[in-house]
């Protein structure tokens, strides 16, 4: 979905990093909770409902120097969506928006990226969500890069996209303030 399905990061890697590093794949450290994939979107015109997705999984590689060469892939586990309210947890799994049971992943696979500061860029790819592909683009800050207390290299990134629902054939009518979704990324990426 939205890294927002999340999830542009790789493409200001290198830039403001005191010490070269070769081309590397750094996996997405979900599983130590350093990475979300978040969205919000208007309740019937009234206020923000907001969730995220708490099972996804995703590397990415870059070329400092060339964050042109960079690349992302998240898979994310539709029927992990969580907005704290059970109830419509379940509906927002059913046929009338994720349709879990038919489509039971999303997936972004990045296509292009390129820089537009000298700590920003924007990642362009496929976002597969509710089985239709479409291209996003997603708006990329980089945070930082370095060792860990643990002995690993990592980086991080932020991401926002966002998509009209209805452009992924979930036309569900929440009333027209409620038609565009807005994603967030948050990712922290271990070098491998």
């Amino acid at each position: 979905m939205k890294r927002k399905l999340l999830i542009a990061l790789s493409v200001v890697a290198g830039l403001g990093l005191s010490n070269p590093v070769a081309a590397a794949e750094y996996l997405i450290d979900s599983a130590g909770s350093h990475a979300s994939i978040n969205f919000r979107i208007i309740h019937l015109g009234f206020s923000w409902l907001t969730g995220r997705f708490d099972t996804f999984s995703g590397a990415f590689n870059f070329e400092e120097g060339n964050p042109g060469n960079s690349t992302i892939t998240v898979k994310i586990d539709t029927a992990s969506v969580n907005s704290n309210h059970g109830k419509r947890d379940n509906h927002l799994r059913s046929a009338d928006f994720l349709d879990v049971a038919s489509f039971p992943t999303a997936t972004f696979v990045s296509t292009s990226a390129s820089t537009t500061g000298e700590r920003t860029g924007i990642v362009k790819g496929n976002l597969t969500l509710h089985g239709v592909t479409r291209e996003i683009a997603i708006d990329v800050e980089y945070i930082g890069g370095g060792n860990d207390p643990w002995g690993n290299f990592r980086q991080g990134f932020a991401g926002t996209t966002s998509f009209a629902l209805a452009d992924f054939g979930i036309d569900y009518d929440l009333g027209p303030a409620s038609r565009i979704v807005e994603m967030s990324l948050h990712v922290e990426g271990i070098r491998q």
